[in-house]
């Protein structure tokens, strides 16, 4: 008889290989991509993603809207309001003025620690809350506006 992996339970088996990573990594504060869980464990999206929700149910982690899953940890804060909102803050938090530059996707991206791709689709929701003017390639985006308190809560 040939020696098979059981498909039954291999998800189980991912999600405590990434419980052992978040534990031996108390610096971690994203899971793996699911590209990578599919990578390294030879499996589908499928199976990847019960991994994942196995690990929400057990309360480790949770989805984050338009970035990676987040480790959840005991007695640590953080701030699971949407990116827009997030990126709306700095307005009031750098003090910045009406006219002046805002910083560049890529600088926000590594601040975030989101893809580009992610930080556009938020700078966009400000530019037509009309918080943030310009932007585009090549172009400095500056205040517009200062946030309203929908915006920035």
């Amino acid at each position: 008889m040939s020696q098979q992996a059981n498909p039954r339970g291999t998800f189980l088996k991912i999600a405590d290989a990434v419980k052992r990573q978040i534990e031996d990594d108390p610096a971690m504060t994203e899971l793996p991509s699911l590209a990578q869980v599919m990578r390294d464990h030879k499996v589908s999206r499928g199976v990847a993603l019960r991994a994942f929700g196995v690990l929400r149910q057990e309360g480790v982690a949770e989805p984050a809207p338009g970035e990676r899953w987040r480790v959840v940890r005991l007695g640590v804060q953080v701030d699971r309001r949407p990116l827009d909102q997030r990126i709306a803050d700095l307005v009031t938090a750098e003090g910045l003025e009406v006219g002046e530059a805002f910083p560049s996707a890529s600088a926000l991206a590594d601040r975030f620690g989101v893809s580009r791709p992610t930080v556009t689709k938020a700078l966009e929701k400000l530019e037509t809350a009309g918080v943030l003017a310009g932007g585009g390639q090549g172009k400095v985006r500056t205040v517009r506006a200062l946030p309203t308190r929908e915006e920035r809560s």
